[in-house]
């Protein structure tokens, strides 16, 4: 049994270590797919923080994880059927767009599983960031006031 799930992976945490585990604890084999800079510019207005390399690298070294694919384009049916994958694991703010819908497609006719599940609700990349944003904010509003 083949699980693959695709996501950002920035700044990875305790949030995609959940999602992750719970992937691995469908099936034998995990599949990840990691998005391409490229591909996230396209849909969040920021790229990612840590390089692609280095996300992909991050998730190889996961236990729970036995392959780590980039993908360049915002479509999820090729790396479905290059991995042969049984089960297609999405996140909870999956919607309607056209790429979305090709997959479900082809995940119903080819008698494959799609799961849907809730993000942790203890952090998120966007969480993370913004405590950071919020740190160093701070940190130069102190520095002006001692000035």
């Amino acid at each position: 049994m083949i699980v693959y799930t695709v996501g950002t992976f920035d700044l990875l945490h305790v949030g995609h270590l959940a999602l992750l585990e719970y992937c691995k604890s469908l099936g034998g084999v995990l599949a990840v797919g990691v998005a391409s800079d490229r591909v996230v510019n396209s849909y969040k207005p920021n790229v990612p923080v840590i390089p692609l390399e280095q996300r992909m690298e991050m998730l190889s070294a996961l236990r729970c994880v036995d392959i780590v694919r980039p993908y360049d384009e915002l479509e999820y049916v090729s790396g479905c059927e290059a991995l042969k994958a049984d089960i297609f694991v999405i996140g909870e703010d999956w919607g309607k767009a056209p790429h979305n819908l090709a997959v479900e497609s082809y995940l119903k006719s080819a008698g494959k599983q799609i799961r849907q599940v809730l993000y942790n609700p203890r952090t998120s990349s966007t969480t993370i960031k913004q405590n950071v944003v919020a740190q160093v904010n701070n940190a130069q509003n102190l520095s002006t006031a001692v000035a």
